[in-house]
């Protein structure tokens, strides 16, 4: 687990971050499916390598992976310390080729016409993950998969909204053009990083989608598995008050600096969270 440990660390993520709430086994395990997601991940975003070699590299991702479906002995070190978690907790391997398939598509794919269509791709690279995450957490409820598929939706809307600028260097626009269109703003504003009253109302109708995705997520929260799936409810609160610090600053991305929520904040929802799947109760509802 040396490697994944290591990747974990490095990656300073607010989703490694809620890692700490889990018991030892589950937090080791949950590492490795990190690091997994944060190397293809870092593979697909690395413009500095030819496409056609990260298309190459995928590619042995994605045999890798079949690898440990099929029985064999994985190749790369992270699918290594992977294989045993994928084995212990009967991780489904379509679901990893599903999300190879959504980090892929970012090789060729800058723009999204309708929100039926970025959900799709939210859905690979974000619901997927929370799928493969709560076999490792542990649930009683099937409702938890609904659960599990709404809240990635949730953190994936926050994160294209905090990362509009960084997203625009690339030349990639994951705002639908849909609602480019409603709120009267141009692909070259969002490329040039003009920050506008129009972009503000853009935002915030995407935001509001975020929100409704967190709030389906606890509706679906099954009473059995508060305890269980107190990680991820820290996560979906982080990223809550990440989308909060957002609205608060107006959706200026384009200014300088990075909009986040502070460490000393996300130690203390931790806390709160942990209190209160140790007391049973429900989880709060977001906003």
């Amino acid at each position: 687990m040396e490697t994944a440990r290591f990747i974990t660390s490095r990656s300073r993520s607010n989703l490694a971050f809620a890692f700490a709430l889990l018991p030892r086994e589950k937090r080791r395990s949950m590492c490795s499916l990190y690091a997994f997601c944060r190397e293809v991940d870092d593979v697909a975003d690395d413009d500095s390598v030819p496409l056609a070699e990260r298309r190459r590299q995928l590619t042995c991702w994605r045999e890798d992976i079949r690898n440990i479906a099929e029985g064999k002995n994985p190749q790369l070190p992270v699918n290594q310390e992977l294989q045993p978690v994928v084995q212990r907790y009967g991780l489904d391997c379509e679901l990893f080729e599903k999300l190879l398939t959504g980090v892929e598509s970012d090789l060729d794919k800058t723009r999204y016409r309708t929100h039926e269509e970025l959900q799709g791709y939210c859905y690979r690279v974000a619901s997927v993950v929370g799928l493969l995450s709560i076999e490792i957490f542990g649930y009683r409820q099937p409702a938890c998969r609904d659960y599990a598929v709404k809240l990635g939706l949730a953190l994936q809307y926050t994160n294209i909204l905090r990362d509009v600028k960084s997203d625009a260097e690339r030349n990639r626009i994951y705002l639908p053009e849909e609602d480019l269109l409603r709120f009267e703003v141009t692909e070259r504003e969002i490329l040039e990083g003009r920050y506008s009253e129009r972009y503000q109302a853009l935002a915030r109708h995407f935001a509001d989608r975020g929100k409704a995705f967190y709030r389906e997520a606890v509706g679906l929260l099954p009473v059995e598995d508060y305890r269980s799936m107190v990680a991820a409810e820290s996560m979906g609160w982080i990223y809550w008050s990440l989308l909060q610090r957002l609205e608060s600053h107006r959706f200026d991305v384009f200014r300088p600096g990075l909009i986040r929520v502070a460490k000393w904040q996300k130690a203390w929802l931790l806390v709160l969270t942990g209190l209160r799947a140790k007391l049973g109760r429900r989880p709060g509802w977001y906003g």
